[in-house]
């Protein structure tokens, strides 16, 4: 038999439904984001923008009615922002 060694239950990570591993998944993005600002705070900040625009696109538009608080303002200032090209 193969000792394993100890496991604990971060090492298990199995989603229990798709709802579940969206939010995995949304945790993860924020803390990889999180990583990123703590190294270049102006490309993250980027980062964060582009993901706005591509998440409006993609929900028709509709964005702004799933944010509210600072979410909501920033997500106003880049969608208000004339295109950059």
């Amino acid at each position: 038999m193969t000792d394993l060694g100890q496991l604990d239950d971060t090492d298990i990570d199995l989603a229990i439904d798709e709802g579940e591993a969206d939010a995995r998944r949304a945790t993860e993005l924020a803390a990889r984001l999180r990583r990123v600002a703590a190294q270049d705070p102006d490309l993250a900040q980027d980062l964060v923008e582009g993901l706005i625009v591509a998440l409006d696109q993609a929900m028709g538009g509709t964005i702004r009615d799933h944010l509210d608080g600072p979410a909501l303002g920033v997500a106003d200032r880049v969608l208000r922002a004339p295109e950059q090209g």
